[in-house]
């Protein structure tokens, strides 16, 4: 399945994009803002900028820090390096988008070319429930779950509110809620705050998920799951 990326607009804002430059998200969230801008040129050109700007903050921090003797043993010179060294740890390479072998998954009959930082996740156990497939990626956070989400063509999830939040970077295909239509590369954040929603996928879609609390059913039989919610989140 390829990538139409021209129609993105959803985006992280702002304190997200900061927050993960300076290595401040946790992973699961710093996966779904990478993938974000492997797929989103604007976001590329908004993260360089932020980029030079905290770059230069930190810099001007460092020379401040000298000027005044806060710190001893440190020359300007290795607070800049520690500095660029925090950056390009943080920041991916996004540059050459071409997807490598690794990065090629084929789940019903659709092969799905991702983002590189899904790399490493790359032996997936998927679980069924109709028409939504999800597939838990083994990162340890807690209470927050991350996820690849499947909706076969035609598929929906039961209309619901959150807990807390939950992202959702649509990888491939498109889906549709009471709130708008999604294509490849939006994210998308919400959380106790935003009503309900049920997503639909005409087409089909793939989506990552990130979420630190069950979803709560409101309509319908669906609302039996709210009693199991907290084990199948």
């Amino acid at each position: 399945m390829t990538y139409n990326i021209s129609n993105i607009k959803h985006h992280p804002n702002k304190q997200l994009l900061e927050q993960h430059i300076e290595g401040k998200l946790s992973l699961s969230m710093s996966i779904a803002v990478a993938a974000h801008l492997e797929l989103c040129p604007h976001c590329q050109q908004l993260e360089s900028a932020l980029t030079a700007n905290i770059a230069s903050l930190s810099w001007r921090q460092c020379d401040k820090q000298q000027d005044t003797n806060l710190i001893q043993d440190l020359s300007i010179d290795a607070c800049l390096s520690a500095m660029l060294s925090d950056i390009v740890e943080n920041d991916l390479n996004i540059a050459d988008n071409a997807p490598t072998e690794s990065n090629i998954i084929e789940y019903k009959g659709e092969t799905y070319n991702l983002p590189r930082v899904f790399t490493k996740f790359n032996q997936l156990n998927w679980y069924n429930l109709g028409k939504i497939s999800r597939a838990r990626l083994s990162i340890d956070e807690g209470d927050i779950r991350s996820s690849l989400l499947h909706i076969s063509k035609g598929g929906h999830i039961p209309t619901h509110t959150h807990k807390g939040y939950e992202i959702t970077l649509l990888l491939a295909g498109n889906f549709s809620d009471e709130n708008g239509d999604y294509v490849a590369g939006d994210f998308l954040l919400v959380d106790e705050n935003h009503a309900g929603h049920s997503p639909y996928s005409k087409e089909g879609c793939l989506c990552y998920t990130v979420s630190n609390a069950p979803l709560h059913f409101t309509q319908g039989v669906s609302q039996l799951f709210n009693s199991i919610g907290k084990v199948i989140y």
